[in-house]
């Protein structure tokens, strides 16, 4: 198993794991791309566009579309953001994309490259986990709870995500989209608040989004303006996945277990 990463922390905690390890981005593409690449079977790029675009497919595009023929499954993280705003309502993989962000935009332009190599893509909702979400953002004093009727967001745990990924590994369908999420999509103030029951710390005041808006960056703002519950069903029904934590309380309490 090999991977890439951009910074030599990442690079001796990766290498940790048992995995060869290649520095990468837009000012290092990998040497000899083809000698690294030819002996892959699997290939999942998890690396976000940047204002250019696709890092891998402009730098290495030409070379994965050559080697097409020899991976068993490829795969590239893409994000929910994709379908922009629907107001609370529902989103599944055939809507049409709406993108409201530059960084949705360059997300959905960089499905298609993927999609023309035959890859499977999977479009996820916001990333939790130990170290990594709201009970983090509780014990780093970042957490807000901003109340903004209606608005509702999904998410997915990191365990869950990577059992997404194994399943579509097994049962290989180039081309097929995927949701992945958790059962349950959520108002922001509601996680914040139970993670600080599980932390059994005071909540932070709540804020009217009016309020907090104004000292909200401008990533931030394009957070909050898509409000959206996503369909998780194709993940179930095509890839036989049970969610390990089909809501954010199960998974708040086994991130809380795993920190500790």
């Amino acid at each position: 198993m090999a991977g890439t990463v951009r910074d030599k922390q990442s690079m001796r905690e990766v290498e940790g794991l048992g995995i060869e390890v290649f520095p990468f981005d837009r000012e290092h593409p990998l040497e000899n791309p083809k000698d690294k690449l030819k002996s892959a079977t699997h290939l999942l790029s998890s690396v976000p566009p940047d204002t250019d675009g696709d890092t891998v497919l402009d730098m290495h595009g030409e070379t994965i579309a050559k080697l097409g023929h020899t991976f068993k499954w490829v795969g590239y993280l893409s994000t929910t953001g994709v379908y922009g705003n629907r107001n609370g309502g529902t989103v599944r993989e055939g809507d049409a994309l709406e993108p409201t962000s530059s960084r949705a935009n360059l997300r959905v332009e960089a499905e298609r490259g993927w999609l023309s190599l035959s890859s499977h893509i999977f479009r996820i909702a916001g990333i939790y986990g130990p170290g990594r979400g709201a009970l983090e953002d509780v014990r780093q004093g970042r957490a807000k709870r901003i109340d903004k009727p209606g608005q509702v967001f999904s998410r997915i745990h990191v365990d869950d995500l990577g059992r997404v990924l194994a399943a579509s590994m097994a049962t290989p369908d180039a081309g097929k989209i995927y949701n992945v999420c958790d059962d349950e999509p959520a108002a922001p103030i509601q996680v914040v608040t139970f993670a600080c029951e599980l932390l059994g710390v005071k909540p932070p005041p709540v804020q009217s989004f009016d309020e907090a808006k104004k000292k909200m960056s401008p990533m931030s703002l394009t957070f909050w303006a898509d409000n959206k519950r996503v369909d998780n069903r194709r993940i179930k029904e095509d890839l036989g996945v049970q969610l390990l934590y089909p809501d954010y309380r199960k998974g708040l309490r086994a991130s809380l277990q795993g920190r500790n």
